[in-house]
């Protein structure tokens, strides 16, 4: 029975991990980022909403309540993601973006933006919704995160990394931020170097289009992928470069929706 148990607690650990976005030292360079570009204003409002607390304090919880066996938070799980068909070009996109049913990681940055927004939510849930904004952003630029419904987003293209055998998802989750061997401050404050110029170019542009960048940056993904390939050295030296864009931009983009949202 002992061990029983114990399998089933370990196929429970595989399946939330999968199911994650970034890892935690991930979306913890996004809070990190975000934090240090948000307006006086921005600073002043959500210092009502969590206190002194960092942003990066944060930036997990919407991954760790999928642990709890309550079910209150089980309707939130579609929030993480979009499985989209890979478009041609943006208003194909779009097209395919709004056609999506139900509550999904698009539909629920644009309402959860507007509840932080309103003054008339109630503090709880415009502080749960600040929360969620600041997981769902790093989801956002997470590139299978706006994957493919096949594959789950990478989930079931089986792969090892060096020579552990894993999953393309969770390579991109979190080993290949893993081998950067960088705490979450290290690593946000080796990517933010961009001038003001460079981050407003960044932080330009829509929701609609942040996505169609990232889903452009999942199809390269894909397009480089063989099943069972054994990445090594060389698959870090060949997407270093876009995962720490994927991780800069992602913490530049939730600064900009805060500072628009907490004015």
């Amino acid at each position: 029975m002992k061990t029983k148990t114990s399998i089933l607690a370990f196929m429970l650990l595989m399946v939330f991990q999968n199911a994650f976005a970034w890892g935690t030292i991930g979306h913890r360079v996004v809070a990190e980022i975000a934090e240090n570009h948000l307006s006086l204003k921005a600073k002043k409002n959500l210092k009502k909403i969590i206190g002194n607390q960092k942003l990066a304090n944060w930036a997990n919880w919407a991954d760790f309540i999928k642990s709890d066996t309550t079910g209150v938070w089980k309707p939130t799980y579609s929030w993480h993601y979009l499985d989209l068909k890979p478009a041609k070009n943006f208003p194909d996109f779009v097209k395919e973006l709004k056609a999506v049913k139900g509550p999904n990681l698009y539909t629920q940055i644009k309402m959860l933006s507007e509840q932080i927004k309103n003054k008339n939510t109630s503090p709880k849930d415009r502080r749960i919704a600040l929360i969620f904004l600041i997981h769902l952003m790093g989801d956002m630029s997470q590139p299978l995160h706006v994957g493919r419904e096949e594959d789950l987003g990478g989930n079931k293209i089986n792969v090892k990394f060096f020579n552990k055998p894993t999953n393309l998802h969770s390579v991109w989750d979190d080993k290949l931020i893993d081998f950067q061997k960088y705490s979450y401050t290290e690593f946000a404050q080796v990517l933010d170097t961009k001038s003001p110029k460079e981050v407003k170019k960044i932080q330009s542009g829509t929701l609609e289009q942040w996505l169609y960048e990232t889903q452009q940056a999942t199809n390269k993904i894909y397009a480089d992928i063989k099943p069972d390939e054994n990445l090594k050295y060389y698959y870090n030296y060949k997407f270093k470069d876009l995962l720490e864009y994927q991780l800069l931009s992602g913490g530049l983009r939730l600064a900009k929706i805060l500072n628009e949202v907490l004015k």
